[in-house]
């Protein structure tokens, strides 16, 4: 296939990681939106980044933030002993459209990353695996097996489903950039949730990853503990 032939030499592939921090914290009962709390004595958002940047130096770090969220971003470039190199743009009204303002700074043919900026715990080395797949099969979409007994419910009532299909979705979500650019430039639709979903919307088939179970999403106080304990875990010396 011709148009793969660009992406032959990972190593000299560009590398985008859209970080997208649109949260306001109303489920985190906080005034301080939840990517800027304190997590291990560093704003959420800091590990986030810190990890794209341990996973590969030379990668482009495209911050995405509501415009009212924007003065907070120096406080997050402040936690780092070293100089932190990024671009940051302001948000949409919804995820896609935040996506979508993050990658019109995508300028070159390459792989991105599209994560959540309250994940802080993701590891390098799932990025480095969604970054392989992606070069390999054009997307990587980490997942985990969902443990929980789910059910359906509709105006009937309710109905078991079976979990052994079921899988959760994280990010980074990961694709060559001729794969998801042309995919943001179709016209928005509801159920546009993740990038997995625009893609698909487009025509694109999408793999699965495998996820990590310590990658929480922090949304609540509750989620905040455990990332706590987590981190600790994580970085005993911290």
């Amino acid at each position: 296939m011709p148009a793969l032939r660009i992406y032959e030499n990972m190593s000299n592939s560009e590398k985008y990681a859209i970080i997208v921090a649109g949260g306001k914290g109303e489920r985190m009962g906080s005034a301080v939106p939840k990517q800027f709390l304190p997590l291990g004595g560093k704003p959420v958002l800091y590990y986030s980044i810190k990890a794209f940047m341990d996973a590969f130096p030379d990668i482009n770090l495209i911050l995405v933030l509501p415009h009212e969220q924007m003065s907070y971003a120096q406080m997050v470039l402040e936690s780092f002993d070293e100089r932190v190199e990024l671009t940051i743009v302001s948000g949409g009204t919804t995820r896609y459209h935040s996506v979508q303002n993050g990658l019109k700074q995508v300028d070159k043919n390459g792989i991105v990353f599209v994560h959540d900026g309250v994940r802080p715990l993701v590891s390098s080395d799932l990025i480095r695996r969604c970054y392989a797949q992606a070069m390999e099969k054009g997307s990587a979409v980490p997942a985990v097996p969902v443990t929980d007994s789910l059910r359906i419910v509709d105006e009937s009532g309710s109905r078991a489903v079976d979990r052994e299909q079921m899988r959760s979705i994280q990010t980074p979500q990961t694709f060559r950039s001729d794969i998801i650019l042309p995919a943001f430039a179709q016209e928005y639709q509801v159920g546009f949730t993740d990038e997995a979903t625009v893609c698909e919307a487009y025509g694109t088939k999408v793999f699965l990853t495998e996820g990590e179970r310590s990658n929480i999403k922090v949304t609540t106080p509750e989620d905040m503990i455990i990332a706590e304990a987590l981190l600790a875990e994580k970085q005993p010396d911290a």
